[in-house]
């Protein structure tokens, strides 16, 4: 493999063909294969996932399946014996929602939705069947008020372009906070 982008592409196609099966045994999706060069060392980048469910991937399951890759491509009839680095991944939130189960994994999260002749709708996905998605939008308001909701949206697949998870941080007057007592110690130690 001489690293030019057309092979590095061919070597990820041809590797993704060998591992599906590896990554299937373990009752996981192979999203996908990137690989790339450092020096003499090739980087192949695998990310798997659930197949269905809304859980995430724990720890252990990517260990044995990273153990599992590994060992087919030591065995790969193919290789061109270069010495390769793996990595292996589950998806992160900012991977594009592009499947359907991709959004039935998200269901109950703030989504932005790139809506094919219109403006990006935000809102929290609700539901997910064959046909498309519906969202709760939000409206926006004023700085500093709480945001509103409007009414629910389905939409169909074929009228998004794509989706991206939106990472909430749980607002202070949202969460159970309870404040904090100082005892009569503590209060004497503060200065004024």
């Amino acid at each position: 493999m001489t690293g030019k982008p057309a092979d590095i592409q061919l070597e990820a196609t041809r590797l993704t063909e060998l591992l599906e099966p590896t990554v299937a045994s373990h009752q996981l999706v192979l999203e996908e294969v990137h690989v790339r060069r450092a020096g003499d060392t090739r980087i192949v980048h695998v990310v798997v996932d659930l197949v269905d469910g809304t859980a995430g991937l724990e720890l252990d399951a990517v260990a044995e399946v990273s153990r599992s890759i590994s060992e087919a491509l030591d065995a790969d009839p193919h290789d061109t014996s270069d010495p390769y680095e793996l990595e292996v991944s589950s998806p992160g939130t900012s991977r594009p929602l592009t499947l359907p189960r991709h959004w039935k994994r998200n269901v109950g999260r703030m989504v932005k939705v790139n809506v094919i002749g219109e403006d990006n709708l935000l809102g929290r996905l609700v539901s997910v069947d064959d046909a498309g998605i519906t969202i709760v939008p939000e409206i926006e308001v004023k700085k500093g008020m709480k945001p509103k909701q409007g009414e629910s949206r389905p939409l169909e697949f074929g009228s998004i372009r794509r989706g991206n998870v939106e990472v909430e941080f749980t607002r202070a007057e949202a969460a159970d906070l309870q404040e904090l007592e100082l005892d009569d110690e503590d209060d004497e130690n503060v200065e004024a």
